[in-house]
């Protein structure tokens, strides 16, 4: 096979397992940010980086939505307005007086040649109802196999429905 066979086939091939993979990713990222906003509270006005000026950790769930954690059982869910590159970044920055990050004041920092994205809303995320969340949307249909080894019957035939 050629060099140019070869790398066409291989550029075939990638094309093709991108578009597979990203129909699963964008569901996995919407049933996120469903669990995400179930297990948000009411909004407040504000929250305090407690250790310093870090954030623990960060999530971007959309262009506009994106998780705070400034301690690991310690989240919010922040609604800013579009933000370039919120889901594409590295590292991200917030703004804040005094350790306090307030909506309509403070803003999301995602690199230099983009505008920096104003927060909306802030709503603590109760962590223990979204692992609640998170769970229940892991369904898994499990079936136990027969005495001989196989597999039983579809779900969809009933014991009674026999031809």
């Amino acid at each position: 096979m050629s060099k140019k066979m070869r790398l066409l086939a291989f550029s075939l091939l990638s094309l093709v397992l991108a578009a597979c993979s990203s129909v699963p990713y964008a569901q996995r990222l919407q049933q996120r940010q469903q669990a995400y906003s179930a297990a948000a509270g009411a909004p407040v006005r504000s929250f305090r980086l407690v250790m310093g000026f870090q954030i623990y950790s960060w999530e971007p769930l959309s262009d506009s939505q994106l998780v705070i954690y400034t301690l690991p059982n310690k989240a919010y869910l922040l609604d800013v307005w579009p933000c370039n590159n919120l889901t594409f970044t590295n590292m991200i920055g917030l703004t804040s007086f005094a350790n306090e990050v307030q909506t309509g004041f403070d803003k999301v920092l995602t690199g230099r040649p983009y505008i920096p994205c104003t927060i909306k809303q802030i709503r603590p995320i109760d962590l223990a109802q979204f692992k609640l969340e998170k769970e229940s949307q892991r369904h898994i249909d499990s079936m136990p196999r027969d005495n001989a080894g196989t597999a039983p019957a579809s779900a969809s035939s009933s014991p009674g429905n026999s031809q």
